[in-house]
């Protein structure tokens, strides 16, 4: 009986280790990088290309998104303003609705863009986490607030996501015929919710939530501390039919079911991003922002007003290429 129970007790042991322990994941190559000039508040926290058009988001600036205009250094970004119209009211509750204002107050950005997609009709999706709300931009310029589905918060609140305050909604991504999008909650607990359009209203078709999922694990960038950090979701992209999550504290991008969420595959980018000189203070990671395409990945990152170990304090883009085989790859 305790040989049994010594025996029981050694495997759980080395199933906690065992999952403890990071799986080694192929490495991407990183092709260039990117400093962005001409965003004032800084803070990049979306990226998307419409058509033959790089924009992104600051979540420090409530009336304006960005083109890039690419160069072999430095890229410039150029301003498109527009009128938000007023937030429809939250089904949060009131404290965390006013824990979100008064932090927003102190350090700018009332709306708290954080991410940006685009359909193939040219309109942009922004996703304010602040507000949980989905504020589209068209190709004139127009900015209206999208009616989201009464049962979504209330559906992704009971499933243990959107309970914190600044781990609200943080990624989103639109398939380019405008008929799914998906949303990402940041952590504690983090998941992936899907919206269908129907007859012109966006619905939780047989339910808003593909997954939910808890669990802390030590940053990369302090392998020795023990202190353990919530897994996050950064953001979202859609490529042939995949889905693709940028999951910041493990620097990792993986492929996901568009229906279910469930983990496919994933690559890591710690190699590039932990080299000594691109090291910022923060433990859990600044790449904010994803794009793909069949020949690499886009990562925006948000300095968050800090300078890395080099001393650039500017956002950046990080271009990684393709991993063999392509995303699809088994």
């Amino acid at each position: 009986m305790r040989l049994g129970l010594a025996l029981a007790g050694l495997l759980f042991a080395s199933a906690a280790l065992a999952a403890e322990k990071p799986t080694e994941l192929t490495q991407l190559e990183l092709l260039a990088e990117h400093p962005v000039d001409g965003m004032a508040a800084g803070n990049l926290s979306g990226l998307t290309r419409c058509g033959e058009e790089w924009l992104v988001v600051s979540d420090r600036e409530d009336d304006r998104l960005y083109r890039l205009l690419p160069a072999d250094g430095a890229w410039q970004a150029e301003a498109e303003t527009f009128d938000a119209p007023p937030v429809p009211p939250s089904a949060l509750p009131w404290g965390l609705r006013m824990r979100t204002w008064l932090a927003n107050q102190v350090r700018g950005g009332e709306l708290d863009f954080e991410s940006i997609s685009c359909d193939a009709k040219g309109n942009r999706y922004l996703l304010s986490e602040a507000h949980t709300a989905l504020l589209q931009v068209g190709p004139s310029g127009m900015a209206e607030w999208l009616p989201l589905p009464e049962g979504l918060i209330r559906q992704a609140r009971a499933s243990g996501m959107l309970l914190r305050h600044n781990a609200l909604l943080e990624g989103l991504t639109i398939d380019p015929a405008g008929e799914r999008l998906w949303l990402a909650a940041e952590r504690e607990r983090r998941g992936l919710l899907v919206l269908h359009k129907d007859k012109g209203r966006w619905r939780c078709t047989g339910g808003c939530i593909l997954m939910s999922e808890a669990g802390q694990l030590r940053s990369p960038l302090t392998p020795q501390s023990d202190k353990r950090y919530p897994r996050s979701f950064g953001d979202l992209s859609f490529l042939d039919g995949k889905l693709f999550s940028l999951e910041r504290l493990e620097h990792r991008i993986c492929r996901r079911s568009p229906t279910t969420g469930a983990e496919e595959k994933c690559w890591s980018f710690a190699a590039a991003a932990l080299t000594q000189e691109r090291r910022y203070p923060e433990p859990y990671g600044n790449a904010e922002a994803l794009w793909l395409d069949k020949d690499g990945a886009w990562l925006g990152v948000d300095n968050n007003d800090l300078a890395r170990a080099d001393g650039e304090r500017r956002p950046l883009l990080w271009h990684f290429k393709a991993p063999a085989g392509g995303w699809s790859a088994p």
